[in-house]
């Protein structure tokens, strides 16, 4: 581990939750009746809102264990050792590396009735997809997906590929949780149909 990276890694399970709790963050619901789900469910998020999303997961299922999905890159070994800190438990891998291990651990994580946050266009987009894998799991286990849709009223943004944010301290937050029940699907062709449909509807969000 570089210098830097061994700073940010001291850092940033320090910093993170500071910057979140001074954030005002106003939650709604879509449809507006629908309760935070008592048994297991995906909670997904833009990869490039993550700052508050992470949080926002243990804040929501703040009594329930909550397991993230955090990519092999550097970027997500820096990340994971800052979620482990923060109480997440640990699933490591994507869509192109561990696969199957990650799909093993996520089924096993909603079997017990757990939380699984994740970022569906992770961790290499394309930007604002989301990925088959996430959401044929939420249909092959019947597990509510909870979309948050993430608005900072002010933020810096980056160039990277996911445009990430960082809100400004004491910045005004927008959030509207999006109950949604994945169906099953006939075949694949009916999935990566149901994907676009979902990635287009979110896209601006």
């Amino acid at each position: 581990m570089s210098v830097l990276s061994s700073i940010y890694h001291r850092l940033l399970p320090i910093l993170l939750p500071l910057l979140f709790r001074s954030l005002k963050i106003s939650v709604a619901s879509y449809p507006e009746s629908a309760p935070v789900p008592a048994k297991a469910a995906l909670f997904a998020f833009w990869h490039g809102k993550m700052i508050t999303g992470w949080l926002l997961a243990r804040r929501l299922f703040a009594s329930r264990p909550v397991s993230a999905v955090v990519s092999l890159s550097e970027d997500g070994a820096l990340l994971s050792g800052t979620l482990a800190e923060l109480g997440f438990s640990l699933i490591r891998g994507s869509s192109s590396r561990e696969s199957a291990k990650v799909r093993e651990a996520i089924t096993g994580t909603l079997e017990r009735g757990g939380v699984v946050a994740i970022t569906p266009d992770g961790p290499r987009g394309p930007h604002h997809s989301f990925k088959y894998g996430s959401l044929r799991l939420a249909s092959q286990n019947r597990s509510p997906l909870i979309f948050a849709s993430i608005h900072y009223c002010t933020a810096w943004r980056l160039k990277s590929w996911d445009r990430f944010e960082i809100p400004r301290p004491f910045s005004r937050v927008k959030v509207t949780l999006h109950h949604i029940e994945v169906p099953e699907f006939a075949d694949e062709e009916e999935l990566r149909c149901y994907s676009r449909q979902l990635s287009e509807k979110f896209s601006h969000e």
